[in-house]
């Protein structure tokens, strides 16, 4: 479900300010090919709309919970933000000016698309369990944070056999 605004039927008059709080469905995430979603699915979106010097401004906040696995381990993992956005709009402005907002098409604030894109800016670079998560065991697999352990003999890679060929015959000459 897309939300969205009909700025036809506002006609805000310069200095006037309009809020309203808007539920909002959030599209889930894919990030490093994994899924996180927002709970719940649908969020309240407190928008303001305001008429500056021919321009229309757009100001949203939201509360985001998201929840998926940890990009180290695998394990349960939530985030939770808080969001502030701003846009302007000039409708007499050509699509490639700066005062264009790319939310607004056919008179109509896309706001489910900008409350998503919000959202996607204000996450973490990784989404983790916990800060100091271990992550996985690149040997055999396990959680290294209910695990943690090394293996100290490891058997050699037979990919690299070649190249070990190479070191023997380098170290006969």
């Amino acid at each position: 479900m897309t939300t969205t605004v009909d700025l036809r039927t506002l006609r805000l008059r310069p200095g006037e300010v309009r809020r309203e709080t808007l539920d909002v469905e959030l599209e889930p995430f894919v990030l490093g090919g994994q899924r996180y979603e927002a709970m719940p699915g649908t969020i309240p979106v407190e928008l303001q709309l305001s008429q500056a010097s021919g321009a229309t401004v757009f100001d949203v906040q939201l509360d985001v919970h998201l929840n998926g696995p940890c990009m180290r381990c695998l394990g349960f993992a939530e985030v939770e933000r808080h969001v502030r956005a701003r846009e302007f709009h000039d409708f007499d402005a050509p699509a490639s000016d700066e005062l264009h907002s790319d939310y607004v098409v056919d008179d109509h604030l896309q706001l489910s698309a900008w409350a998503r894109d919000a959202v996607a800016l204000e996450l973490p670079e990784q989404i983790l369990c916990r800060e100091d998560c271990a992550g996985l065991c690149p040997v055999c697999g396990k959680d290294l944070n209910e695990e943690p352990h090394e293996h100290l003999e490891r058997d050699p890679d037979p990919r690299w056999a070649a190249l070990q060929g190479l070191l023997q015959d380098e170290d006969v000459r």
